[in-house]
């Protein structure tokens, strides 16, 4: 089997963020790492050329084929901030009503810009989604609670 192009990778992720040509979709990503980072417990990776990550976990499919991917993430794409929301949305009604200005793929956020968003409710989103790949995948990377690590910046 084919394995995914898009794997972690010892890539900085810090001067791939300041690569990120457009000023404003920069201080978006590194706004958007810092809340990640502060909601997961985890430390962003590179995953691929383009997709800052944080955690992973272990899939398998019917077919027999499986793999290793991000629990979430994130890419400051041309077009817009893509946010990868692992359990998708539909479970997340509540808070996609009060988010504010997006579109969707099958487990992608597209968000022009931060400010077009409540950032109480993105961090919401992300918290749960990733909870929730933290219970279901036994395969998961183990990283402290977001709870813990709310608490250990606070001191």
């Amino acid at each position: 089997m084919a394995e995914l192009k898009t794997q972690r990778n010892d890539a900085d992720v810090s001067r791939f963020l300041a690569a990120v040509p457009d000023a404003q979709k920069r201080a978006d990503a590194e706004a958007l790492m810092a809340i990640m980072e502060r909601v997961t417990g985890e430390t962003a990776a590179m995953w691929g050329g383009s997709i800052v990550g944080f955690g992973s976990y272990r899939y398998h499919y019917e077919s027999g084929r499986s793999g290793d991917w991000m629990a979430t993430g994130f890419s400051p794409r041309k077009a817009a901030l893509t946010i990868y929301i692992m359990q998708g949305f539909s479970p997340h009604e509540d808070l996609m009503k009060r988010l504010g200005r997006y579109k969707t793929g099958r487990s992608c956020l597209y968000i022009k810009r931060l400010s077009d968003v409540d950032l109480a409710v993105l961090e919401e989103l992300i918290a749960r989604s990733y909870r929730y790949i933290r219970e279901n995948y036994p395969d998961a990377e183990k990283a402290e609670t977001p709870v813990k690590a709310a608490r250990k910046t606070r001191r």
